[in-house]
């Protein structure tokens, strides 16, 4: 039986093998699709990115290590049918032992020109799925307006004693991809 998290709430994995589902629902009749993209940050214990390829997004789907991978962009968010709108395959036995941290954050793409926002998005959702089993581990619905928001962490994991945790972060931010790359990476950004 999966638990329901609550913003802030953490729990042990106790597994090596998961994915990450990331869900949501557009608000119909904005005039717009709406290109939602999920991503992985993976961080060392200064919280900086361990390199710029360790971004895993919808431009680079596979971290260097083999531990992380994405399953894919869905541009419209109509491609789900009920189910995760993009997902990130984890296997933690493969992690570089640097990461000590990865945060799954969920941005709006073109949000500026279309006006769109989080407060037009609902039914959001971060949830852990066990591979070995498919059965839900966890899952975060965010419950809150984020009504100016355009980037949200929705969770992450994280080590500690030798174990990992999952933590339902829920913080959002006026924000497009470029400000998370920017605010973890600290060598010079490639554009």
């Amino acid at each position: 039986m999966a638990i329901n998290l609550v913003k802030g709430q953490k729990i042990d994995i106790g597994l090596n093998n998961l994915t990450i589902g990331l869900g949501w629902d557009p608000n119909e009749g904005t005039g717009h699709d709406f290109d939602l993209d999920a991503s992985a940050i993976m961080i060392d214990a200064q919280r900086k990115l361990v390199t710029e390829e360790y971004f895993v997004f919808y431009n680079n789907l596979k971290s260097p290590d083999g531990a992380l991978t994405h399953t894919g962009d869905d541009p419209s968010g109509k491609n789900s049918d009920g189910d995760d709108d993009e997902a990130i395959i984890v296997d933690l036995g493969k992690i570089d032992n640097r990461v000590e941290e990865i945060l799954f954050v969920v941005t709006i793409e073109g949000f500026k020109e279309r006006r769109q926002n989080f407060g037009q998005v609902r039914n959001s959702y971060i949830r852990v799925v066990d591979n070995n089993t498919r059965e839900e581990i966890a899952k975060y619905e965010l419950d809150e307006d984020f009504s100016i928001e355009t980037g949200i962490e929705f969770g992450r994991l994280y080590k500690r004693n030798g174990g990992w945790k999952f933590e339902a972060s829920g913080i959002g931010y006026q924000a497009d991809l470029g400000f998370f790359l920017e605010k973890y990476y600290s060598g010079t950004i490639i554009k």
